[in-house]
């Protein structure tokens, strides 16, 4: 639904840019984005639509203390008429120099579906707020890479993609079967804005001119077999989809009053890889392209060797966990490793799927005298033993899983810890993990060099992921 002509989003404006027009129009940190060129604004993508316009006028407001109350999808709003105080100032084909506390002024888009196998709902409880927000937001996938699922956008948010050309897009497919895929989704009807966008072959179709990249949450027994070929069959044949990301269902010990859901087996798995691989030989000799890429979990839980790091043509999926392996051994050890070094004893917490392939590939490190590596495989205590994976542990897992004093450095990986910060999901952070184990905690590198690296004793600054994620957009709503 578009914003009425009296609705407003106020955005906040963190900085402004020192001799930029706004600068020079007396706007400062803490005032407000009201309207450009008359118009509300919903969030910053159509920020940039006006200004790429030409002449864009600015409103900006300064209330001391700005009259909020909340509306339907958690939006923040004013009515225009409203007693605030405004400047106006305005740019031609120049940048304003403004920079927003957030990238959407009007909220996030909510989620209308009820997958069996929802990671939100099988969140266990006491975590931060913004890890329960249920988003599915087109905006954020196209400036982000987060995957949605389409079935809540308007028929005004399907043409704002198409006008604007908000490509590539990332969506969550499931399956090509509709039934299997409601059965799977479940989207509440009251929900769904458009009885259309819940057919993903249509919507599929509707947006050819965009790219898609794709993903299947495989379930046991439901959309993996003979569903799995259909899937992969349709998809191949539209020429918008760009890739397919094929990923394990992720299931939690919390998942009271939930439909029961298997997981995979090395048997099961095998049978993925084996499927995927028929038609990553289809599409390399058809198009150019592996097209489908399998998570590194079906290759460990399978036992099978990971492909090359060709074989992922450049890791598009990294986040999905496609190649995350791989790619961490991309970096090989230092050529000129020490002989020897103070006697240390080094713990490497990592989730229980990738502990084996870790410990081998750090074997080398052991041959410098003095250094004592363990790479110690981290029950998960938080989600439960069926979380295998190092990016879910948190800092009760390493509290329950390393007895204090007993190394002289735990390394967690960098993928447990909060967007930006030294937070754990729990809120643990590594300062108060050392002193609870009376020992150094640091996040290890995002590359076995770097790993070496941060064991050898090197800082590593660039451990912490700085700037904007679907994540950080969350957890800024949270906090809000």
């Amino acid at each position: 639904m578009q914003p009425s002509k009296t609705d407003i989003f106020p955005a906040q404006i963190r900085s402004v840019e020192p001799g930029s027009p706004a600068d020079r129009a007396g706007v400062r940190s803490g005032d407000q984005l009201l309207r450009v060129n008359g118009q509300a604004v919903t969030d910053i993508l159509a920020y940039r639509h006006l200004l790429a316009q030409g002449r864009a006028e600015l409103e900006i407001a300064r209330p001391a203390a700005p009259t909020l109350f909340a509306v339907p999808q958690d939006h923040h709003t004013l009515r225009a008429g409203e007693d605030t105080p405004t400047l106006h100032f305005a740019v031609e084909w120049e940048d304003p120099g403004l920079e927003f506390e957030e990238v959407l002024f009007d909220g996030i888009k909510k989620c209308a579906n009820k997958c069996d196998f929802c990671y939100v709902h099988q969140m266990p409880r006491g975590f931060r707020k913004s890890l329960y927000i249920m988003d599915d937001d087109y905006r954020l996938s196209f400036l982000y890479g987060s995957f949605v699922t389409l079935t809540n956008l308007t028929e005004s948010d399907v043409n704002r993609i198409l006008d604007e050309n908000l490509s590539p897009l990332y969506v969550s497919v499931h399956t090509a079967n509709q039934d299997l895929r409601h059965d799977l989704m479940k989207w509440w009807k009251l929900k769904v804005k458009d009885d259309r966008t819940t057919d993903i072959r249509g919507m599929i179709e509707r947006l050819e001119p965009i790219d898609l990249y794709t993903q299947i949450v495989l379930v046991p027994g439901r959309n993996d077999g003979e569903y799995l070929d259909e899937t992969l069959d349709y998809l191949a044949s539209r020429p918008n989809v760009v890739s397919v990301a094929v990923v394990p269902v992720g299931l939690t010990d919390h998942r009271t009053n939930l439909a029961h859901v298997d997981t995979f087996d090395r048997e099961r798995s095998a049978d993925v890889l084996r499927r995927t691989e028929r038609w990553r030989k289809k599409m390399l000799d058809e198009r150019g392209t592996r097209f489908v890429f399998p998570s590194d979990e079906f290759y460990l839980l399978a036992g099978e060797v990971l492909p090359s790091e060709e074989a992922y043509e450049g890791f598009p999926m990294l986040e999905n966990g496609v190649g995350m392996i791989r790619d961490f051994l991309g970096e090989d050890l230092p050529t000129d490793l020490p002989q020897r070094v103070p006697p240390r004893r080094v713990i490497i917490g990592t989730g229980t799927l990738f502990a084996p392939a870790l410990d081998l590939a750090v074997e080398p490190l052991r041959g410098i005298e003095g250094l004592e590596i363990e790479v110690r495989a981290i029950p998960n205590r938080t989600f439960g033993l069926n979380t295998t994976v190092a990016g879910l542990l948190t800092g009760r897992c390493f509290r329950h899983g390393v007895q204090p004093g007993e190394a002289d450095l735990l390394l967690v990986p960098p993928t447990t810890l909060r967007y930006g910060t030294e937070l754990m999901l729990d809120d643990v952070s590594l300062s108060e993990l050392a002193q609870e184990l009376r020992m150094p905690v640091r996040a290890g590198g995002s590359t076995l060099g770097e790993l070496a690296r941060v064991i050898l004793g090197e800082s590593l600054s660039a451990n912490l992921q700085f700037g904007f994620s679907t994540h950080a957009v969350k957890e800024q709503r949270g906090q809000a």
